[in-house]
């Protein structure tokens, strides 16, 4: 069963908590709400979110200073947070809130279809990077448990070094699935208005790129960090 997303929904108005939950509810993802810039905090200590949307005018802590204090946890600071604001003060105020960390910034009364697309495509990315993540962790399992301590000396080596490239060209191939869906990502944004989702896309395909290459410094018998998987790879693309 593929784990939902988490979505975090800041605002002290429940009404307001309401409407997003309607709006985001076809995502099929998992939505948390948080009244308070303290509450989304406390909750942030926890769980792990694809995205934020975060009120700006709130009683006491509001959505700047909320966002100041979730940018500076090394935890918390890659989140993607999309402001959103009753009262638009001018590019002053705009500015503002990206200084602050903003990957977008909303007015309301917003486009109930364009605030659904651009969360669909934060969550699209968090779930590639959790994919990659579990990919990595799993050939680091899998070829500590595949070179036991003293396996090179008899044939249990030569066994494990064969399930070890076995594991490497599956992860090889995953890579590759995961490298053509965010390709297909990057043609849809390509031309987008949305410099904020063409960003993110492309920092997704630096990190695949960075993982690719580490695949590739893992084939044996590469002193040059290239291995066979990785010309395969690139002869078919």
């Amino acid at each position: 069963m593929v784990q939902k997303a988490k979505i975090l929904l800041v605002d002290d108005r429940p009404e307001n908590l309401l409407a997003l939950e309607a709006i985001l509810s076809a995502l099929d993802q998992t939505l948390v709400r948080a009244s308070s810039g303290e509450e989304a905090l406390k909750a942030l200590l926890t769980d792990d979110f694809a995205v934020i949307l975060l009120d700006v005018q709130m009683p006491g802590m509001d959505g700047f200073e909320t966002a100041a204090h979730i940018k500076r946890r090394e935890r918390t600071r890659d989140i993607p947070i999309i402001f959103l604001t009753a009262i638009n003060h001018g590019p002053h105020h705009t500015f503002r809130g990206y200084a602050a960390g903003a990957v977008d910034y909303i007015s309301k009364p917003f486009d109930p279809w364009v605030l659904r697309a651009k969360v669909s495509v934060f969550v699209d990315l968090y779930m590639k990077n959790c994919q990659l993540r579990e990919q990595a962790a799993l050939l680091r399992l899998q070829l500590e448990q595949g070179a036991p301590s003293g396996a090179s000396v008899d044939g249990a080596g030569a066994v494990g070094a064969k399930e070890s490239v076995g594991l490497l060209a599956e992860l090889s191939a995953r890579l590759a699935a995961v490298e053509e869906q965010a390709e297909a990502l990057g043609k849809q944004l390509d031309g987008s208005a949305d410099a904020a989702a063409v960003a993110t896309a492309a920092h997704l395909e630096r990190k695949l790129t960075g993982l690719r290459r580490a695949l590739d410094a893992l084939e044996p018998g590469d002193a040059g960090g290239g291995g066979e998987l990785g010309r395969q790879q690139s002869g078919s693309e």
